[in-house]
C-alpha cells in the first residue's frame, strides 16, 4: 500500500528541496541601507565621542570605520554581524544592562529597528579605513565625467564577426564578437516549445496553453516567431507583466508602512496608470514627464487630465510615518525618499547618499542633492495635522456627478453658516457674562507678577524645559507667569506645533500632574493633551478660557503612574484648537503631597450649554457629511504656495542650515548649457525634461539595461539600480550604448526594444547543452557573462501564482480597478485593517493588494520586491520555507484540487493521456518515460496504493506545481 508519507516523500523530491540556503541579504542593497539609514545616525549621534576626530575618545570605541566596531572598545566588539541580540551596540541603543547610548536621549524605536535590521543583514559597511585616515576630497565634476556611465552615449557600429550566418539581429553581432574573441562557442537554439514558454512568461507573465504550443511547433512559416511576439506584445496582459516591473521600481504599495500604517485607498489608480501606459507603449520620456509633472501639463480632455494627476502619485506613494511630530523633519524625509527613488529608478544613481555629505563614492556633491531637494520642497506634498496626510486631488467628473457634489456643498455651507452663527451668539453671551463678573486679574487671589520655579514644591518644569516642535512664541505679556515667561502658539499653524515635557521622577509612584497657564477670552477651549505613563496613553482636553482652579495658576490633569526610566511624557498640541494655546509650566506632585488640590479638573464653563437649536444643527451637519456623494480622488501633488531654493542641511540635520543652493540637477550628468527651473514653477517639468534629454548619459542606458535584465534575468550591468563606482561595469558596453541609442531613435518605445531582443539569436539559445567542451566553457565563463547560453531563471512570485490559477482554470482575467476591499463594506472609505486583511481573490497577482507591513504569504516566500524600497532586481533565494509552502499551503492544495477536477471532467481519456495532459498544462512539455511511469503509479489504484483516485490526481498536480521545472524557465 502506498502511504501518504511515501507520496509526500516523492513529492519532496519533485519539490527540489536543496540543502544549500541562499542568503536573502543582497550586498549592494545592504550597503545602500547602511548609507541611508545607519551612517547618518552614527554621524549625528555617535561621532562626537566615538570617532578618530573626537576630542576625547569614549570607552575606546571607534564607530567611524568597519575595523573600529569590529575591534570594539573596553567591553569588546560592538557588533556581532547577523546577531543583533548579541551585539553590545543594540543593547546600548535599547538602554539595556546599564548601557545607554547616546547618553543625551534614547533614539526612536524606528531607528533602533533599523540598526537591528542592518546587523541581521550582516552589518555591511563600506568604510574600510578609519575616518581620520580619509582626507576630505573635493569632487572634480569634469574628472567624474570620465566614469563610463557619465560619458555621452555613443552610437557604435555593430562589429564584424567571423560566423556571419549566426546573428539574426545587430545585437547578436555584439554578443558573437566577444565570444569569438574569447574562444567561446554558443550552444544551440532552444527547442520551439521551450522558446515559446520562455517568451510567453517574459512578455505577458503567463505560460502558453497546450494548443498554442502545438500550433507554434507545427508552424513552419519563416515569420512564425515574429507572429508570436507581435501577438504577445499586443496582448493586454503585456501591461500587467511590464507594469508590475515598473511598480517594483516605483515602490508601489497601498499602505504607508511607517508608524501607524495608513491605507492608501486611491493608490490603485496609479497601478492602473502603469499597466495602461505599458499596454499603450507610451513613450518612456512622456511616461516620466507625466509622473514628475503631470499636474503642470496641458490637457485635451477630462480623461487626459485625470491620467496626468494620477501619474504624479509616484511622488507620494513612498513609505512614510505621518505621525512624525517634527513636521519639518517629516517633509525632508519625504523629499529624501523621493530623491532616492528618482535616482535609482531613472538614473541608476544612489543620490540619497549625498544628503548628509558629499557622496562618498560618486561625483555627486551635497549641493546637487539640495539642488534637487529644492524642486521637491517647492512642491505641495503633505497636509499637516497632528497626523499629517498625503495630498489627494479631485478628479474630473461627469456633469451629473459635479452637480450632485455642488448641491451637497451648498447644503453643507448653509447649515455650517447657521452653526457658526449659533456658536458666535453663545460666545457673545458668555463673554458678556464674564465681563460683568470682572477681569481675571481683579479676582480675589489672582497672583501678581512673575514667580520663580523654586517657589513651588514637587517637580516643576518651565516651558523652556520642554521640546518644542513648530514656532512657539515666548511671551511675558501677561502680568503673571512662572519662570522666564510662557509659550503660546500664536493661534496659527494648527496641527503643526507640539510641546513635550519628559519629566524624570526620583522614584516610582503615583503623581498628580498640573499644567500652568493664564486664561483669557482668546484662549482655546479644547487644548489636546497626551500623557504616556506606566498604564499607557491618556488623552484629555482642557479649556484655557476658564481660569485655572488651583491658585489661579494650575489645572490638575489627573494622577498618573511613573517610574525612574524617564521615558514618559506630557505632550500639549495645538491640533484643532479654537484659540491661543498657552503653556507656562508643568508640576508633578507625589500623590501623598498635601498641596492644595482642585475640587475638579476644570471649572464649569461660564457660557450656558449649547442650545437645543445648536445641537440639532450640528447633528444635521454631521448627517449631511455622512451622505456626501462620492467624488473620485487621486493621490497627487501640486505646486507649493512658496517656491524657494533650499539650504544645505549640515550632516543631514533639518534644523542645522548651511548655504542656500539654487534648484537644479546633477552636474556630472549635464552637458551643454545648464537648464534652470522656471522661477514661477517648482522645476519638476524641467527636471523630467533633463532626465529624458538625449544628452543625459544615464536614463536611456538604465532603461535599456532594465529591459535586458527582465529578458535574461541578468542585466548587462548587473547592478541595475547602481551605475556608480560601487556598482558593476557593463559586460558589453558597446551593446548597451547600441540599445540605448536605438531606444531613443525609436521614440523611447519599450515594446520595440523588447521585440528586437526576444527575436535575437542570443535570446533564443538553449540554457543547457551537451556540447563537448561544456566544462571548459563553464570554467572560462562560469557566470555566463559572454551569453553563450540562456540563463535558467526562476519565475517571479506573481508568475508562480498566476500559472497555478491558469492551470486550474480559476484565473479571473478582469483587468484594472480597485481591489483593496472590506468584504463587509465597499467604496474608498471602507474600513480596512492592514494586519487583518484577507487576501481572497483569483485575479492576476498584479492586482493583489500590496500592504507594506503584510504581504500575501506566497509573495513573502518567493522574494517579492520590498515595497519600502525602489527595487530593480529582486533577490532570488532558495530556502526550505518555499518547499514547505508548496507542500502545505491551502492555496496550492485548492488549485491542485481544481486542476484535478478539470482534468477528470474530460471524457474518454486514459490515465496515460491524463498524465500527459497534466504535464503539458503545468510544465508545457510531455513527461519523460520515467516521469510517466511514476505518475501512473501515483494515480493508479493498486494493492499498495489505496488513495482514492481524485485525491491521487490532486497530489500529482501539487507535486507538479512544486517541481523545479514548473518554477523555472529554461
Amino acid at each position: 500500500m502506498m502511504t501518504r508519507n511515501r507520496i509526500l516523500c516523492w513529492a519532496s523530491l519533485a519539490f527540489g528541496l536543496l540543502s544549500t540556503v541562499v542568503s536573502a541579504a543582497d550586498e549592494p542593497t545592504g550597503i545602500e541601507f547602511f548609507e541611508k539609514k545607519i551612517r547618518p545616525v552614527l554621524v549625528q549621534h555617535c561621532y562626537d565621542c566615538h570617532s578618530a576626530d573626537a576630542k576625547a575618545l569614549k570607552a575606546g570605541l571607534l564607530l567611524d570605520s568597519r575595523d573600529g566596531w569590529k575591534q570594539g572598545g573596553d567591553s569588546g566588539p560592538a557588533i556581532v554581524p547577523g546577531k543583533p541580540s548579541e551585539s553590545l551596540l543594540i543593547q546600548a541603543l535599547k538602554y539595556e544592562d546599564g548601557m545607554e547610548m547616546p547618553p543625551k536621549g534614547k533614539l526612536s524605536d524606528e531607528v533602533v529597528a533599523d540598526f537591528v535590521k542592518w546587523i541581521e543583514q550582516g552589518a555591511p559597511d563600506p568604510r574600510k579605513a578609519p575616518a581620520k585616515a580619509i582626507a576630505r576630497r573635493e569632487i572634480d565634476i569634469e574628472a567624474g565625467k570620465q566614469l563610463w556611465c557619465f560619458k555621452p552615449i555613443a552610437s557604435p557600429i555593430p562589429p564584424a564577426v567571423k560566423n556571419v550566418s549566426w546573428p539574426r539581429t545587430d545585437l547578436d553581432r555584439f554578443i558573437l564578437a566577444k565570444q569569438e574573441a574569447a574562444g567561446i562557442r554558443a550552444v544551440g537554439d532552444a527547442d520551439r516549445a521551450t522558446w515559446l514558454r520562455r517568451v510567453s512568461f517574459d512578455l505577458i507573465g503567463l505560460p502558453p496553453t497546450p494548443a498554442e504550443i502545438d500550433e507554434f511547433v507545427a508552424d513552419s512559416s519563416p515569420d512564425a516567431r515574429e507572429q508570436v511576439v507581435d501577438r504577445l506584445l499586443a496582448s493586454p496582459h503585456f501591461g500587467e507583466r511590464w507594469g508590475r516591473h515598473w511598480l517594483d521600481i516605483a515602490r508601489f504599495a497601498e499602505s504607508s508602512g511607517g508608524g501607524r500604517s495608513m491605507i492608501f485607498p486611491e493608490a490603485w489608480r496609479y497601478r492602473d496608470f502603469a499597466i495602461r501606459s505599458f499596454n499603450d507603449d507610451k513613450p518612456f520620456d512622456r511616461f516620466v514627464l507625466e509622473q514628475l509633472a503631470g499636474d503642470l501639463l496641458p490637457f485635451d480632455s477630462p480623461q487626459q487630465r485625470e491620467e496626468h494627476l494620477v501619474a504624479t502619485a509616484l511622488l507620494v506613494l513612498g513609505p512614510t510615518n505621518y505621525e512624525e511630530q517634527d513636521k519639518q523633519a517629516l517633509e525632508f524625509d519625504v523629499v529624501d525618499e523621493q530623491i532616492d527613488t528618482l535616482g535609482k529608478s531613472l538614473l541608476g544613481m544612489t543620490i540619497g547618499c549625498a544628503r548628509c555629505h558629499d557622496h562618498k563614492f560618486d561625483p555627486i556633491p551635497q549641493r546637487d542633492y539640495y539642488a534637487l531637494a529644492g524642486i521637491f520642497r517647492s512642491t505641495h506634498l503633505l497636509d499637516h495635522d497632528n497626523v499629517s496626510k498625503w495630498i489627494e486631488r479631485p478628479l474630473p467628473t461627469s456633469d451629473e456627478q459635479a452637480a450632485a457634489v455642488k448641491q451637497h456643498e451648498v447644503a453643507v455651507a448653509g447649515v455650517k453658516k447657521q452653526v457658526d452663527s449659533a456658536k458666535a451668539e453663545e460666545k457673545r453671551l458668555a463673554s458678556a457674562k464674564k465681563n460683568a463678573a470682572g477681569d481675571d486679574d481683579d479676582m480675589p487671589g489672582t497672583p501678581r507678577g512673575p514667580i520663580e520655579l523654586k517657589a513651588f514644591t514637587g517637580i516643576v518644569l518651565d516651558d523652556s524645559d520642554a521640546k518644542k516642535v513648530g514656532d512657539w512664541t515666548n511671551s511675558q505679556f501677561s502680568r503673571h507667569y512662572i519662570g522666564d515667561g510662557y509659550a503660546h502658539d500664536g493661534n496659527k499653524d494648527k496641527g503643526q506645533k507640539t510641546l513635550t515635557f519628559t519629566p524624570t521622577v526620583p522614584k516610582a509612584g503615583v503623581y498628580e500632574v498640573r499644567l500652568a497657564y493664564n486664561a483669557g477670552d482668546s484662549r482655546a477651549t479644547n487644548v489636546p493633551i497626551e500623557i504616556l505613563d506606566l498604564d499607557g496613553e491618556h488623552d484629555l482636553k482642557i479649556n484655557q478660557r476658564a481660569p485655572p482652579p488651583i491658585d489661579h495658576r494650575f489645572v490638575s490633569l489627573g494622577k498618573f503612574r511613573f517610574d525612574e526610566s524617564g521615558q514618559w511624557y506630557i505632550l500639549i498640541s495645538n491640533e484643532g484648537t479654537d484659540g491661543h494655546v498657552i503653556v507656562d509650566a508643568l508640576q508633578l506632585l507625589p500623590a501623598e503631597s498635601r498641596e492644595p488640590k482642585a475640587e475638579s479638573r476644570q471649572p464649569k464653563p461660564v457660557a450656558a450649554k449649547p442650545s437645543a437649536d445648536l445641537k440639532d444643527l450640528e447633528k444635521q451637519l454631521k448627517e449631511l457629511n455622512e451622505r456626501a456623494p462620492y467624488r473620485p480622488m487621486a493621490m497627487s501633488v501640486a505646486e507649493a504656495k512658496q517656491l524657494e531654493d533650499t539650504n544645505i542641511r549640515i550632516r543631514g540635520n533639518v534644523h542645522s542650515k548651511g548655504d542656500k543652493v539654487p534648484r537644479g540637477f546633477l552636474q556630472v550628468a549635464s552637458y551643454g548649457a545648464p537648464t534652470q527651473p522656471a522661477a514661477k514653477e517648482s522645476g519638476r517639468r524641467e527636471l523630467a525634461e533633463w532626465i529624458t534629454s538625449s544628452s543625459n548619459p544615464l536614463t536611456a542606458r538604465v532603461l535599456a539595461n532594465r529591459v535586458w535584465h527582465h529578458l535574461f534575468g541578468v542585466g548587462l550591468v548587473r547592478t541595475v539600480d547602481n551605475f556608480g563606482t560601487t556598482g558593476e561595469t557593463p559586460s558589453h558596453p558597446e551593446l548597451l550604448d547600441h540599445l540605448a541609442t536605438r531606444l531613443m531613435q525609436h521614440g523611447w518605445s519599450v515594446k520595440s526594444l523588447a521585440r528586437e531582443i526576444v527575436l535575437s539569436r542570443t535570446y533564443g539559445l538553449a540554457s543547457q547543452s551537451q556540447i563537448s567542451n561544456l566544462k571548459s566553457q563553464i570554467s572560462a565563463d562560469p557566470e555566463n557573462r559572454l551569453l553563450w547560453r540562456q540563463n535558467r531563471r526562476r519565475l517571479t512570485a506573481e508568475a508562480i501564482r498566476d500559472a497555478m490559477l491558469l492551470t486550474s482554470d480559476s484565473l479571473d482575467r478582469t483587468m484594472l480597478g480597485r481591489t483593496l476591499r472590506n468584504p463587509k463594506q465597499d467604496g474608498p472609505n471602507a474600513n480596512i485593517g492592514e494586519m487583518t486583511y484577507v487576501f481572497a481573490d483569483s485575479r492576476r497577482s498584479v492586482y493583489t493588494p500590496i500592504l507594506r507591513n503584510r504581504l500575501l504569504e506566497l509573495f513573502e516566500a518567493f522574494d517579492f520586491a520590498d515595497p519600502n524600497l525602489s527595487i530593480g532586481r529582486r533577490n532570488i533565494t532558495t530556502v526550505p520555507t518555499q518547499a514547505l509552502y508548496l507542500m502545505n499551503s491551502p492555496f496550492v492544495m485548492d488549485e491542485s484540487r481544481d486542476a484535478a477536477r478539470e482534468l477528470l471532467a474530460q471524457p474518454d481519456l486514459t490515465d496515460k493521456q491524463r498524465v500527459e495532459s497534466a504535464y503539458r498544462q503545468t510544465l508545457g512539455r510531455q513527461p519523460t518515460a520515467r516521469e510517466r511511469d511514476i505518475a501512473l503509479r501515483i494515480v493508479t489504484p493498486s494493492a499498495e496504493n489505496t488513495v482514492p483516485s481524485p485525491i491521487a490526481w490532486e497530489r500529482l498536480f501539487q507535486a507538479l506545481f512544486a517541481s523545479v521545472d514548473f518554477r523555472y524557465i529554461e
